[in-house]
């Protein structure tokens, strides 16, 4: 209850339009620090780890054409969860699953130059990385227009079953790690992407989007707040 209060806070309701750009801004700067969280090389997130891995399956798929296969793969399992909810609507959440995935291969092409040996630059990298995937949430969550097909998943098990939001979303990403670990030792002999970054991935991002939150928020209280000077009456 308290992160969707959060997030009626910050979210803009103004201009469509705005609104928009502000979406694919925020598509944009999220898969740029996806692509450089990969290029750190010490583990991505639960998502990356799994469309990554597959890379190294079949490579004649990028992994934009992987993740938006997942994305297909979630608005499948959507609709054989609660078909009765389930709208021609809903298909508009592939949009924005096609936007990222075009923005992921160009930030990965873009990217690639981006080759670190030392462990600590490596480390710098990701924290850096997930600031920047962080703040591309951010910028979608205050947009509040089209859900990706894997949100609406989890939002749509979180409707059928009852169960926390958290909890689900935990889930999730634990079942992503378990198949992408499952795949990459059935064909890889290796688990090339869980690492300690995953971790740090996971604390980081949420810390920083409670940041961006408090800090949009701080601001806005700033920008309400009625100007300390001029508000006594000039002496007589």
């Amino acid at each position: 209850m308290g992160q969707k209060t959060d997030e009626a806070e910050i979210v803009d309701t103004g201009s469509l339009t705005r609104r928009w750009i502000m979406y694919v801004v925020g598509i944009y700067v999220l898969t740029f620090g996806v692509s450089l969280a990969i290029r750190a090389g010490i583990g991505v997130s639960p998502l990356s780890s799994l469309t990554r891995t597959m890379t190294l399956v079949y490579p004649p798929l990028s992994q934009g054409t992987y993740n938006f296969i997942t994305e297909l793969i979630m608005l499948a399992l959507t609709y054989l969860v609660l078909p009765k909810d389930f709208r021609l609507k809903s298909f508009a959440s592939l949009l924005p699953a096609f936007a990222l995935a075009v923005f992921l291969d160009f930030n990965l092409s873009m990217t690639e130059f981006v080759k670190l040996d030392v462990y600590y630059a490596k480390v710098a990298l990701l924290v850096f990385a997930d600031a920047a995937l962080a703040y591309g949430l951010f910028l979608m969550i205050r947009a509040n227009l089209v859900l990706m097909p894997m949100d609406m998943f989890v939002n749509t098990l979180c409707k059928r079953t009852g169960w926390k939001w958290g909890n689900i979303k935990t889930g999730y990403d634990c079942a992503l790690l378990v198949v992408s670990a499952g795949i990459g030792l059935a064909f890889l002999a290796d688990i090339p992407f869980i690492r300690e970054g995953t971790v740090l991935n996971a604390v980081l991002v949420g810390q920083y989007i409670r940041l961006y939150f408090f800090l949009y928020k701080k601001m806005q209280a700033r920008k309400t707040a009625p100007s300390s000077s001029g508000l006594e009456p000039a002496a007589k």
